[in-house]
């Protein structure tokens, strides 16, 4: 394999051997003139070209082989990145749900789920970077390949020139040489056969002549091959082999530095993969770090956990649901058998629980009282804490956003000693004070208690027009309906609580917001009526003390307040959509086309009075809020729409039982444009 073969060889591949042969150990050419004599023996010989092309097809396979493997890495890390972040979103939600453990350990949990997002996220950059390599792997083989037949066709035809000219020259040779051994057997008498002309046998003279003239042209066609084969191999040795051995140097220089620096950059990004990922686990501390500056390992949050302090708090936040304290079990005997005709009831004091209503009770007054005192001992005296700077209650007063979260409100009721059974209010300043004890005036036969008339300046609104009957609330107390709202008209609870949007329908729809977008079927499963029944209590008593933003408020029944708000829409006097405009809204639903149809009921809701259109588009927003999730809550607009409709523009009695479809309709129309007939803000 030194580098020359005879102009006779036909056109060959390289032999395994000289496929082996070194090409300056992987660089071509080498550096500062460092090029071996074997190198460019071989590379400038007539088996060079050939040579070089099998080594650039083996670096293109080579470049090929591992785009596929970077494409395979990319296609796994990507699936195992989204399955991680799926997995990590499913947990945290599966935490959120009451059903499981929540304090410490939830907030732990959700920080480590958190964890597990951003190693997520990594993964996906990874792949996406082992994507974009294949792909600039794939362009480069290809223009690789595509520069590889170009160099291919013109070294081979080049080579194939110079061979051509080499088999012309020998055939020419062999010509004169046979030419001029037949001249000289003529020229010295040697010959075997006889010479034919047109006129007949030539001589010996004759034959000699036409064999000189032969050799010489013999002589000038072997002259004019070499000579032509000899321009051929200059100019292809000088030109055009150079040329074709440089362009495939370069190829495959090009092509093994590429695959060479992916290689590299392979290296890089999976050191980067690892190293993110142990600073998301393990963040680096600075010096002086403790836990308060936010910078916590996975092993940290863990350490956090605190299993007896869930437990406490689990344990201790069902306190509003202790029953009431039992009767003191004690024996009484019979009057008839010589007991006591009247025994004393001490004044005693219910406990006290968060929440909840606390109805400290004393002996009655004395028995003889007027008619009148006893019927105004039926309505409880209620003692309320309001902050000092929001002044006493007042019909119509401004609701600020401390007044308007503080849980269900804490009832007190006393039974007074006075003669006439009135009770003096206490002060804001001082409110939860114990009931007075009873008198010695107060010894009277054993009755049921009964409670006193509430002073006129405790509570503004409650007149004989606005008080009704008290409903039974929490813990089985009896609530007076001193601030109704259930039944009451939207521009009344405008007028007396100075809020556009009812207290009752905020606190609903911040319930659902908090815990209900994910449960499935919210507003089409039913709530427990019991629930219902308590929460509609408290907030005919006094809807501004109702803070649900603690779901034990609400019995952790998020089913239970879709239902009071549904049910608050029922009670209305006149529907949420008004009867008024009834028949153009169920007009505006019969237009066939969307947009005629989304700009007719634009129309109609922009005419509604102003607590209408502001408690609806509370409503709509909250809705489309569910409508938004619903893979999760399996509600869809039209899911929403048909349990909602009935509720909001009257049900289907009466002239409106053929228009269940079509009140359908307007609120699904309603909630598919939310944001095209309200604003977010």
């Amino acid at each position: 394999m030194n580098g020359s073969v005879d102009g006779s060889d036909d056109e060959r591949e390289a032999s395994p051997q000289e496929m082996e042969a070194p090409l300056g150990n992987g660089k071509a050419p080498m550096p500062n003139g460092m090029s071996s004599q074997a190198l460019n023996d071989v590379i400038h010989s007539d088996i060079g070209i050939n040579v070089l092309l099998s080594r650039l097809k083996q670096s293109i396979a080579s470049a090929r082989d591992f785009a596929g493997f970077l494409k395979q890495r990319s296609v796994l890390e990507d699936e195992h990145a989204q399955g991680l972040k799926k997995m990590s979103r499913t947990t945290y939600e599966s935490a959120q749900k009451s059903e499981n453990r929540q304090g410490s350990y939830a907030l732990q949990l959700a920080d480590v789920t958190r964890i597990h997002e951003r190693m997520a996220e990594n993964g996906i950059t990874f792949s996406r970077s082992l994507l974009q390599m294949q792909e600039d792997l794939k362009d480069m083989s290809l223009n690789i390949e595509r520069g590889r037949k170009h160099w291919k066709q013109e070294g081979l035809n080049n080579e194939k020139k110079v061979k051509d000219a080499e088999s012309q020259l020998e055939k020419a040779k062999s010509r004169y040489d046979n030419s001029a051994v037949s001249y000289d057997k003529a020229r010295t008498g040697d010959s075997s056969g006889r010479a034919f002309g047109i006129k007949g046998p030539k001589s010996a003279e004759q034959r000699e002549e036409d064999l000189h003239r032969k050799v010489q042209a013999a002589d000038a066609d072997y002259a004019a091959k070499v000579q032509a084969a000899q321009s051929q191999r200059q100019e292809n040795t000088s030109s055009l082999r150079p040329q074709a051995v440089k362009a495939l140097q370069e190829l495959i220089t090009e092509c093994d530095s590429a695959l060479t620096l992916q290689l590299q950059k392979f290296a890089a990004i999976n050191e980067k993969l690892l190293v993110s990922n142990g600073l998301v686990v393990s963040p680096i501390k600075g010096e002086g770090a403790d836990e308060a500056s936010g910078i916590l390992s996975m092993r940290d949050l863990v350490g956090r956990i605190d299993n007896e302090r869930d437990f406490y708090a689990y344990v201790t936040g069902q306190s509003s649901n202790l029953p009431a304290r039992p009767a003191e079990i004690k024996y009484e005997k019979h009057p008839a058998l010589g007991g006591s005709a009247s025994a004393p009831m001490p004044a005693q004091r219910a406990p006290t629980q968060p929440s909840a209503i606390s109805q400290p009770i004393s002996q009655p007054a004395s028995t003889n009282q007027t008619p009148q005192t006893s019927l105004n001992q039926r309505a409880p005296t209620i003692q309320t804490s309001i902050p000092s700077s929001s002044g006493p209650l007042s019909g119509g007063r401004q609701v600020t956003p401390d007044q308007s979260f503080r849980g269900p409100p804490t009832l007190q009721t006393s039974i007074p000693t006075s003669s006439n059974g009135l009770s003096s209010p206490s002060p804001a300043s001082q409110p939860m004070s114990p009931a007075p004890a009873p008198t010695a005036n107060s010894a009277a036969p054993r009755q049921a208690p009964q409670l006193p008339t509430a002073p006129a300046d405790t509570f503004t609104k409650a007149s004989p027009t606005t008080v009704g009957r008290p409903q039974k609330g929490p813990n089985g107390v009896m609530l007076p309906s001193n601030n109704p709202v259930f039944g009451m008209s939207l521009e009344a609870l405008f007028r007396r609580d100075d809020s556009a949007v009812p207290m009752v329908v905020y606190q609903c729809i911040q319930a659902v917001d908090l815990f209900g977008l994910d449960v499935e079927g919210i507003y089409r499963v039913s709530g427990n009526s019991a629930h219902i029944s308590m929460l509609r209590a408290l907030f005919d008593h006094d809807s501004s003390r109702v803070d649900f933003r603690n779901p034990a408020t609400f019995f952790q029944d998020v089913n239970s307040v879709a239902g009071l708000l549904k049910q608050f829409f029922r009670d209305l006097p006149d529907p949420l959509f008004t009867s008024e405009h009834y028949n153009e809204f169920i007009d505006g639903a019969r237009l066939e086309d969307p947009a005629q149809r989304r700009d007719s009921l634009h129309a109609i809701i922009n005419a509604l009075p102003d607590p209408n259109y502001a408690t609806l588009r509370a409503v709509i927003l909250h809705l489309n809020r569910i409508v938004e999730r619903q893979e999760r809550n399996r509600m869809s607009s039209s899911n929403v729409a048909l349990c909602f409709a009935p509720t909001l523009m009257g049900q289907h009695t009466g002239p409106h039982m053929a228009d269940a479809g079509l009140q359908a309709r307007v609120l699904d129309s309603i909630l598919q444009h939310t944001y095209e007939i309200f604003d977010e803000d």
